[in-house]
């Protein structure tokens, strides 16, 4: 039958892609490294140290994890062939929508690993943390950093990330001031730094009794999470340390305690803070890595102009500036104005579908219009 006929020669022509993703991955290399890491964990000094300990254990996890999805997609593909062959011969036509079911799945699983061969920077492996500021707008603005601080939420369950907020600032009344999270995961700064610039709102507001359109905006920010092996001394006297209660989302001991931390650099005037621990000591422990990221890359960008590797361009949060529109009145679109790519399904994309965008950055991609 010509239905079966179409999906099998789709699936046939996915026999050369998958044999070069396979290159791409490294997954021989990575499988010889799951059992080099395997065997040390059963040395028997293996837990004297717990922090390195853990964190070869992380990495066999995410080894073995990346190992096991191309070998699952590689299987799905073959039983996908089985059955469509064998649904052919029978002319099964109840078999139609199982198959184009598992053709779409098998699409999106092969979209999602080629996404990791085109992940090359120095720092891509690494956790993000992501901040985000309201920009021009008031209180429109603010709702706006609510709503993208969801959207980067759901990204990040979809894609099986943790996220722990670090510090989170209510708005007067209502939305987010400003907020930051750590987003773990392999390649997780790899694939938001995409989102580094000014995203830009267009809907008619809910806060406007005359329901007049407006436009709002807000800055989002992207730092890879450094390791140990990156030694940035900071000179502590530098330093501006302030204590506060901390507001928003945090659980009981919020407002009940000086547990928030903010770290001013006064040479820099950069600025950072947490409030995601109950301890103060905690919280002074996340705020030195997160100053040292952030120190980290203007050093970088002195000695080597690469600032928008870490940390993107430094832009006003206003019109002319955003690397992406979403338009909910006249008519429904996201825009990323770097590659052109375009959504019209904005409810999805508030909902955490950013592949497209990020798959349209990663490859340098410019759609003409």
């Amino acid at each position: 039958m010509l239905e079966f006929d179409n999906i099998r020669l789709e699936l046939e022509g996915y026999e050369e892609p998958v044999a070069k993703l396979r290159d791409a991955l490294h997954i021989d290399v990575v499988s010889t490294e799951i059992s080099e890491l395997e065997a040390r964990t059963q040395e028997p000094d293996f837990w004297n140290d717990v922090e390195k300990a853990q964190a070869l254990q992380t990495k066999l996890r995410r080894a073995q994890m990346r190992v096991d999805s191309f070998h699952q997609l590689v299987t799905d593909r073959e039983d996908l062939l089985a059955l469509c062959e064998l649904a052919n011969e029978e002319e099964d036509i109840d078999s139609l929508p199982e198959l184009e079911e598992g053709l779409a799945t098998f699409k999106d699983e092969f979209e999602k690993m080629r996404l990791e061969t085109l992940l090359t920077g120095e720092y891509d492996k690494n956790n993000a943390i992501i901040t985000l500021h309201a920009g021009a707008g008031g209180t429109e603005a603010m709702d706006w950093v609510s709503m993208l601080y969801r959207m980067y939420l759901r990204w990040s369950e979809i894609h099986n990330y943790e996220v722990k907020i670090l510090e989170y600032l209510d708005g007067e009344e209502a939305g987010i001031k400003s907020c930051s999270m750590m987003i773990s995961g392999e390649n997780a700064y790899g694939f938001l730094r995409s989102e580094i610039g000014v995203h830009r709102l267009v809907r008619i507001s809910p806060f406007d009794a005359s329901g007049r359109r407006h436009t709002s905006f807000a800055s989002c920010e992207v730092m890879p999470e450094l390791d140990d092996t990156i030694d940035i001394k900071i000179d502590m006297n530098d330093v501006r340390v302030d204590t506060y209660r901390a507001s928003g989302k945090g659980g009981q001991h919020i407002n009940k305690t000086d547990s928030a931390v903010r770290m001013t650099h006064n040479p820099t005037g950069v600025v950072v803070a947490c409030q995601s621990e109950r301890s103060q000591v905690q919280n002074k422990e996340t705020c030195l890595k997160m100053l040292k990221a952030k120190l980290f890359a203007l050093a970088r960008a002195a000695q080597m102009e690469k600032i928008e590797d870490l940390k993107g361009n430094q832009m006003e949060i206003a019109w002319g500036s955003q690397i992406r529109s979403y338009v909910f009145c006249p008519y429904t679109m996201v825009k990323d104005h770097r590659t052109g790519y375009e959504e019209v399904d904005v409810d999805a994309v508030m909902d955490g579908k950013l592949d497209g965008f990020i798959n349209a950055f990663l490859s340098g991609m410019k759609i003409e219009k």
